[in-house]
């Protein structure tokens, strides 16, 4: 029997965006599918979407209507079509408990941290179903901690990250070289480092891309 083909996969994406909820679980379904001709090293890569967002954010309605000009018709319509694919995916959307849109640097921050605590995964999918699913604010120090240790890392070590501003740098390097190479929207799925799989696909199109892909193809 031929063993898996292994495939290093950077997810970049930001916790306030609902494709990348959307994408991450499409991606996990899709890892189900081909687990037996794939194993995957997934690391988490920083996004934001606004990063010159104030420390108080902004109301979510008047942002969308500000960023892309949507009427509050579309957004309403875009928000349905979001609820539609993640009920699919099987990720809960209450997009009436998302009040605002949120600087995300410290939570990019814990994440960092967390993946040398060998636990970015957990808490990836924590703060992403914080947001969307709990209407939580994960700006504030007070949340970013708690849902650390809901994921069980060490919520008074994340505290300490949060306050003495570290990983700050290695954040913004890694933004910096993700922009560098391209990247401009999210979430962006880099396998190997030299392919790009664009949005929250369905899980179909994800097995078959990473099948291709560790075929050589």
């Amino acid at each position: 029997m031929t063993a898996p083909a292994t495939l290093k996969i950077d997810f970049v994406s930001d916790v306030v965006c609902p494709w990348c909820a959307i994408g991450l679980k499409s991606l996990e379904q899709a890892l189900e599918q081909v687990s037996d001709e794939v194993t995957v090293e997934l690391h988490f890569q920083p996004f934001e979407l606004n990063p010159d967002m104030a420390p108080e954010g902004e109301d979510a309605v008047e942002h969308l209507q500000r960023k892309y000009g949507s009427t509050p018709e579309q957004i309403a319509a875009n928000q349905a079509a979001i609820r539609e694919r993640g009920a699919d995916v099987g990720f809960t959307f209450n997009m009436d408990r998302r009040k605002r849109v949120v600087n995300t640097f410290d939570a990019h921050r814990l994440l960092h941290w967390a993946a040398l605590q060998g636990r970015q995964t957990e808490l990836k999918q924590a703060l992403l179903a914080a947001y969307f699913t709990d209407g939580r604010d994960v700006s504030a120090r007070g949340v970013l901690v708690d849902v650390a240790g809901e994921t069980g890392l060490d919520p008074v070590e994340a505290g300490h990250v949060l306050d003495e501003g570290r990983y700050g740098q290695d954040v913004r390097a890694q933004e910096q070289f993700f922009r560098s190479q391209g990247i401009q929207a999210v979430p962006s799925v880099i396998v190997n480092g030299r392919y790009l799989i664009q949005g929250g696909q369905p899980p179909e199109v994800f097995a078959q891309s990473l099948r291709r892909i560790a075929a050589g193809d």
